[in-house]
């Protein structure tokens, strides 16, 4: 398990400085560096870190040595001195030897985008499997690093850089840490093997399963506790919660399904994150129905919803039904309201509002909803009865006889994995 063994009264606060580096290959990509650099600001700010100033480059090609070049090293070095700064936090990837270089040049601790977004994650794991994943993440990003990473786990006091596995572990050989990822996936493999039990058991019941995904900050969490009262951590930080939370909404026809809160989404996620969470992540490939949630005030807007729709293509999802809920819409401004995409599959809302949260739960029936069929269903089977009820919306009942008759709505995809056991109970039309 990942420990943290810091005296919290010697405990000394980050003071950092950020560095952006705009290379050619970033400016092909079409990222605005300066919205990027934003996000940095708010990952430092959630993990702890006070931001002294902000310091930029446009190069070409990054330094093999510093990643920066030599006289930008020298401006931090002085600009560093001139703050008190204690920190450089680097907006892209660093190598470990560049590390190692910038530390011995200046004197500071460096930690860059990955190490960051893993040392937030740290922090916010609280049940065994997030745990598990995010230690196994950080041994796994770092483990190519160790040479450059003298001064990070030679430094006391904690602070970014040192949660999650703890010096004692980062001290460990390289073979002593690739024995703990081997222990660390072994553990993963078993809870993903419970996972994949309660997902089969959803499966089996016929339960209708809704995922809320979207961009960290986005409002997934408010919206679950706001449809279903769920009792979940929320706070306007980033990534606020990691674990996913599931639980029952019933809606407006009396049909309950499975709203699953999953974990926020962000710029350059780092792979070993993703890999690491990716039984997680997968739960949206189980969903009925994607319910993408929007940070509709964010000026980084149309980046954050291209870079949920890529990490759902990287997940096998992204031919879901989905509705784009544009959340936070108190927060616009009267221009910002206007750009926003209206129609069918658009939402405009705000989960404060107990208006806009019936029309969450409509939209929500109107596409989960199919065919109007009929079902003669002897008296004595309420198992199937049962099942009905579960995977559509049942509009009426009658008695025949011993039989008795449902005029359900049930969309194609729900009829044609349980048509094993209704098909014959279909009345023709």
């Amino acid at each position: 398990m990942a420990t943290t063994t810091h005296d919290t009264e010697t405990e000394v606060q980050d003071r950092a400085i950020l560095v952006s580096l705009v290379t050619d290959k970033i400016k092909r990509t079409g990222i605005d560096p300066e919205l990027s650099l934003q996000e940095l600001v708010q990952l430092a700010e959630t993990a702890g870190v006070e931001v002294l100033d902000v310091l930029r480059q446009n190069k070409e090609t990054p330094d093999s040595r510093w990643f920066i070049g030599k006289g930008k090293v020298e401006e931090l070095r002085m600009a560093a001195d001139g703050l008190g700064a204690n920190t450089a936090i680097f907006d892209q990837e660093l190598s470990g030897a560049q590390v190692r270089n910038l530390e011995e040049a200046l004197d500071l601790k460096i930690i860059d985008r990955t190490q960051l977004i893993l040392d937030i994650f740290a922090g916010r794991a609280k049940t065994r499997e997030g745990i598990i994943q995010v230690e196994l993440a950080q041994l796994s990003y770092l483990l190519p690093r160790l040479s450059g990473q003298g001064k990070n786990l030679s430094r006391q006091g904690g602070g970014i850089g040192t949660r999650g596995p703890g010096e004692s572990k980062l001290e460990m050989d390289r073979r002593h840490i690739r024995d703990r990822i081997t222990e660390l996936k072994r553990q993963l493999d078993e809870v993903v093997k419970t996972r994949e039990l309660h997902r089969e058991h959803r499966r089996k019941s016929g339960a209708v399963q809704v995922a809320l995904v979207g961009y960290t900050n986005a409002g997934k969490s408010t919206l679950l506790k706001q449809l279903t009262d769920a009792d979940v951590y929320i706070e306007n930080q980033l990534f606020a919660t990691l674990d996913p939370t599931s639980r029952v909404l019933q809606l407006p026809g009396g049909k309950e399904v499975v709203l699953t809160d999953t974990v926020g989404f962000i710029q350059n996620l780092p792979h070993d994150l993703v890999a690491s969470f990716r039984a997680t992540l997968e739960e949206v490939n189980e969903a009925n129905l994607v319910l993408h949630v929007v940070d509709s005030s964010s000026p980084m807007r149309e980046e954050q919803m291209e870079v949920v729709q890529t990490i759902l293509q990287d997940l096998g999802a992204a031919g879901k039904p989905q509705v784009v809920l544009f959340n936070k819409i108190d927060l616009c401004q009267p221009q910002q309201l206007e750009m926003l995409p209206t129609g069918e599959g658009f939402l405009k809302i705000s989960a404060f509002n107990e208006d806009d949260l019936s029309r969450i739960t409509e939209i929500i029936s109107d596409q989960l909803a199919g065919d109007t069929l009929i079902f003669r269903i002897p008296g004595d089977r309420g198992d199937l009865s049962s099942l009905l009820y579960r995977v559509g919306e049942v509009l009426d009942q009658d008695y025949d006889g011993s039989d008795v008759l449902y005029n359900v709505r049930l969309n194609k995809e729900d009829y044609d994995k349980w048509s094993y056991k209704l098909a014959e109970f279909v009345e023709p039309q």
